[in-house]
């Protein structure tokens, strides 16, 4: 029978463990938390994406070498372990705060994305796991971890989602615009090209085709019009694919703007939270 003085000193221990597991937890989710002022935090940020960078070199090349080998298995520890970490200190990032945080947590887009990139380290352990061949598929999984860690980056893909509806509006335009050239240039074009001794354009495919790229001003060559309508067409076509080209370009630059006053204002309100909380203590 124990006594009511261990009792109580089982329960002391107890309650000791868990408040600095709680504590360590809590620093670690400040750690692997990307763009944190924490010199740890961005020390484990730089970490990151080199091994990123070493995960994703060995795809340059058509041939593995032992150096390759060693790049991989030390970028797929690296992945194991921020994988591990991110999902102890879950319930940190998530709307829950309960154990459902932990549950949830794996089926999350950026957690897909990490596990994914994991596997192919299985292939390199063992041959045995035939259903990672295709592991050099997904090592480019790896590139969106980028997302995560470089800033710029992530400033933008934020930026794009505030403003997807206007975005969204913007692309049904430029899709409206090269549907209706592909179709008035497929009708237009209705001579038949010397050169070939075909249509220049075979299919509303081509003519849809050639309408893209030329609004985007790319103009590879390959289709071009013959006739002086088709060309005046093509003149008026790559004139408004200029203007309607720089829309999007000018909602992102402002938006990337508009955020990188927002997190610097954030970033300063926090600098000062944190002033005003050492000076009460």
């Amino acid at each position: 029978m124990t006594s009511p003085t261990s009792s109580i000193y089982r329960s002391y221990n107890l309650i000791v463990y868990t408040f600095y597991s709680m504590k360590l937890r809590e620093y670690i989710s400040t750690v692997i938390e990307p763009h944190n002022e924490n010199k740890y935090s961005r020390l484990y940020d730089s970490l990151m994406l080199v091994a990123i960078a070493i995960g994703i070199y060995p795809l340059m090349f058509r041939h593995q070498t032992v150096l390759f080998w060693y790049f991989d298995l030390i970028s797929g520890i690296c992945f194991i372990v921020d994988y591990i970490l991110r999902w102890v200190t879950a319930d940190y990032r998530s709307k829950y705060k309960s154990w459902a945080a932990f549950v949830v947590y794996p089926f999350t887009p950026m957690a897909i994305i990490d596990l994914l990139s994991i596997l192919p380290i299985f292939n390199l352990l063992g041959p045995t796991f035939k259903v990672v061949r295709v592991s050099r598929l997904l090592k480019i999984l790896r590139i969106f971890k980028f997302i995560r860690y470089f800033e710029p980056l992530e400033i933008i893909l934020t930026v794009i989602r505030k403003q997807r509806k206007i975005l969204c509006t913007v692309l049904s335009l430029a899709i409206f615009y090269i549907f209706i050239t592909a179709l008035i240039m497929f009708n237009a074009e209705e001579d038949i090209n010397p050169q070939t001794g075909e249509y220049l354009f075979k299919n509303f495919f081509d003519a849809f085709y050639w309408a893209a790229c030329t609004l985007t001003t790319v103009g590879y060559g390959d289709l071009y019009p013959i006739t002086t309508v088709g060309r005046v067409i093509s003149i008026i076509s790559s004139m408004v694919g200029i203007a309607i080209i720089a829309l999007p370009s000018g909602i992102v630059t402002a938006g990337y703007m508009d955020e990188l006053k927002s997190r610097r204002k954030e970033k300063l309100k926090a600098y000062r939270e944190s002033i005003e909380g050492k000076e009460k203590q």
